[in-house]
């Protein structure tokens, strides 16, 4: 994890990690930190698996429902295709491709936080914060 991150990961009220964990200790020290949610990626390996980590999960913070999956599917259909499958969700957090998404319609907030450590295509590396009040949301990406 690169050294700007830690800041945001030691405030931060509940963590999500969507996946591409790759090694199970970095949960253990996130875990340490605040509440830790993770589905697994497709990098991980059964040690992440037994760390804890699940194909997909729903949860509620702050009154907002939040999904979660590591792949979201190509890009042509997600959102419809995202909504289908959780329909009871306002946001949807993603990762697998990298790239970071932080797009609202006022419905369904698809989130992709990008990479702390690996940009891939993406521009830069990245990592995302939910702002979450009042049973409302907005999502934030930064480089790190």
């Amino acid at each position: 994890m690169p050294p700007g991150a830690w800041p945001y990961l030691e405030s931060a009220d509940h963590i999500l990690h969507a996946g591409d964990v790759c090694d199970p200790s970095l949960l253990d020290e996130l875990k340490s930190l605040a509440p830790l949610t993770v589905v697994i990626g497709n990098t991980d390996g059964v040690d992440v698996r037994h760390w804890g980590a699940v194909d997909e999960i729903t949860l509620e913070l702050g009154g907002v429902p939040i999904a979660m999956v590591h792949d979201s599917g190509v890009t042509l259909g997600r959102r419809d295709r995202l909504r289908k499958r959780f329909p009871d969700a306002r946001v949807v957090v993603f990762g697998h491709s990298h790239m970071p998404m932080n797009e609202d319609d006022g419905e369904l907030l698809l989130f992709n936080p990008g990479s702390p450590t690996w940009k891939r295509r993406a521009p830069f590396t990245s990592m995302g914060i939910l702002w979450i009040e009042n049973e409302k949301v907005e999502g934030e990406i930064f480089p790190v």
